[in-house]
């Protein structure tokens, strides 16, 4: 997202360059002074644009309360338009409310003729249309291209006449303006302020929370915190692909320690099992690929190329690994949701450590770091002579698609934020919790994936091989109430402040709770309780429980696991 702060950087330079050209064409024209910082009143404030953000603007306009959407996103809807079109969903059956209505949308719009252009609705066959809609009343379609999913954020936006303020910063340092326990107004770099009742940090890292000074953990948490068994370090566990299955050496000259360790390999030593750490889930942009010639772009070689950092990768298909296009998933119109996968791929592990407490300025250094990599990593894969003849002819059919993505070439525009901050607040979700080892209070709504973490560190073995850790992928056995006190700070920390993104949840339970559709939920129940304490006139956490629940029924939320058989 931090690209976009250069972006407004470059437009006051243009300003400054026109307004010399000005100055020395007419010396006696005034100069107009830039507009003064101005100052927005709302009932409900949610920063971050994020689908979680669209879904709480949404609900606080349908029960009557004047909102603004503000943040530094350009485009809307976060990862689910940002790339992450095979939507992870667990249980579909608990995905209720708003975020029901927005996967029916997206099946209305598959319905048209026109949402084909480069497919047939027949050739593409049912995986997302009907062997995936899980409601007979109202059907749903789990599986959308970028664009589609953009669009009808926007339509929600535009029904509900919610203003929205893109493109604006937080000013981290001094821009939450808090009388005691409330926070009054939030201000901007720009110098413009946004005053509330209630707001809402529906970011994916965080900001406004840790702004007004709640209290935060990043990392992992060691197992005896919580009494877990799959949070902290996790060596020896390798329970998706994205491990190393056969032995592959670490150093620049095989079998020689002194010749130093290749590229992306940690130094470090792992850490003992079950000890918490502040390493957080590897990042990736989901890419949207094609193989369909007329809308592809061949993988271009980015700025800094430098194939030396997939040296890895080849010992990896040096040892009979071929399992480079298994998660290309397959969207509508020949189109892919392309994810991480196998030992060496798109995640890039260790490289994000600094992101959640990092600067605008330090956040898009890492940014364009993981773009880098990223897409060099394709371009490699693609052209690179080196690279076994059949995975790079296969490779070379694909590319990005010309119709996603428009203003980047048909790159994302959201960085696939894994975690980053999870705040500690009145209640914290653990394994526990999702496990079904002790019973969840006044539940908001529910998650049902997988408790899912993706590698955090590789590292070298103490046999000499290198090795990920960090990754696993433990069922859940039902879908597990997530509390409503997951949402909320400690009232003397803030008592006007809702957050549905960086729930209060241990890592490993922010593992299965991260799921987009789960952030929808949230931002709705967010958004709802917003509305009621604003009604009473009371803190977020003192609304009574009973109350809020009825509205989140009559609004078709799920929220018992009794209620849940949809399926």
């Amino acid at each position: 997202m931090a690209h976009m702060l250069v972006l407004r950087t470059s437009k006051i330079g243009v300003r400054f360059v026109l307004l010399a050209a000005f100055l020395s064409a007419s010396p006696l024209a005034t100069v107009a002074a830039e507009p003064a910082p101005t100052s927005r009143a709302a009932d409900v404030v949610v920063y971050g644009g994020t689908s979680a953000g669209v879904m709480a603007a949404v609900q606080a306009k349908r029960m009557g309360k004047s909102v603004v959407l503000v943040g530094p996103d350009r485009r809307l809807g976060g990862l689910t338009a940002g790339g992450l079109g095979w939507t992870d969903t667990g249980n579909k059956g608990v995905i209720g409310g708003l975020a029901r209505e927005f996967y029916h949308r997206i099946w209305r719009r598959y319905q048209d003729d026109a949402a084909w252009k480069w497919q047939s609705r027949e050739s593409y066959g049912s995986r997302g249309l009907g062997a995936r809609a899980s409601d007979g009343r109202q059907r749903t379609m789990w599986i959308f291209e970028p664009h589609v999913a953009e669009s009808v954020f926007e339509d929600l936006i535009r029904e509900h006449e919610i203003p929205v303020v893109r493109d604006e910063w937080l000013d981290r340092d001094s821009g939450v303006e808090k009388q005691d326990a409330r926070i009054v107004a939030i201000r901007m770099l720009s110098g413009d302020a946004y005053r509330g009742k209630v707001f809402i940090d529906a970011t994916y890292e965080g900001d406004l929370m840790a702004a007004a000074g709640v209290e935060y953990h990043v990392g992992r948490e060691a197992n005896s915190v919580y009494g877990e068994s799959w949070n902290g370090v996790q060596t020896g566990v390798f329970q998706h692909q994205h491990y190393f299955k056969q032995p592959v050496d670490p150093y620049r000259i095989p079998g020689d320690p002194s010749s130093g360790l290749l590229p992306r390999i940690s130094d470090e030593p792992p850490g003992d099992k079950g000890m918490g750490d502040d390493r957080i889930q590897a990042y990736c942009y989901r890419m949207c690929l094609t193989n369909s010639p007329e809308n592809r772009i061949p993988f271009p070689k980015p700025a800094g190329y430098d194939p030396s950092q997939y040296e890895l990768l080849l010992r990896v298909f040096a040892t009979g690994w071929r399992e480079t296009f298994e998660k290309f998933d397959p969207m509508p119109n020949h189109k892919t949701d392309t994810n991480n996968h196998g030992p060496f791929s798109t995640d890039n592990i260790g490289y994000n450590y600094a992101y959640p407490e990092g600067t605008y300025a330090q956040r898009e250094a890492i940014l364009q770091e993981h773009r880098t990599y990223q897409q060099g990593l394709l371009y490699f894969m693609a052209n690179d002579p080196r690279m076994p003849a059949d995975v790079r002819s296969e490779m070379s059919e694909w590319g990005l698609a010309k119709d996603e993505f428009t203003e980047t070439g048909g790159w994302p525009h959201q960085i696939y934020v894994r975690e980053a901050r999870r705040m500690v607040g009145d209640y914290v979700l653990t394994e526990l919790d999702c496990m079904d080892r002790r019973e969840t209070p006044e539940s908001v709504g529910m998650g049902s994936y997988t408790l899912d973490s993706h590698n955090v560190q590789r590292y070298v073995t103490p046999e000499g091989t290198v090795q990920n850790e960090g990754d696993v992928g433990v069922r859940v056995p039902r879908a597990y109430e997530i509390a409503y006190g997951a949402l909320t700070p400690k009232k003397e920390q803030c008592e006007n402040l809702l957050v549905p993104v960086c729930v209060s949840s241990s890592h490993i339970a922010f593992g299965s709770i991260r799921m987009e559709p789960v952030f929808m939920i949230l931002g709705q129940s967010a958004a709802t309780a917003a509305s009621l304490a604003i009604d009473d006139g009371i803190p977020v956490q003192d609304l009574d429980y009973q109350q809020l629940r009825s509205r989140l029924d009559a609004d078709g939320q799920v929220c018992e696991a009794q209620t849940s058989a949809r399926e």
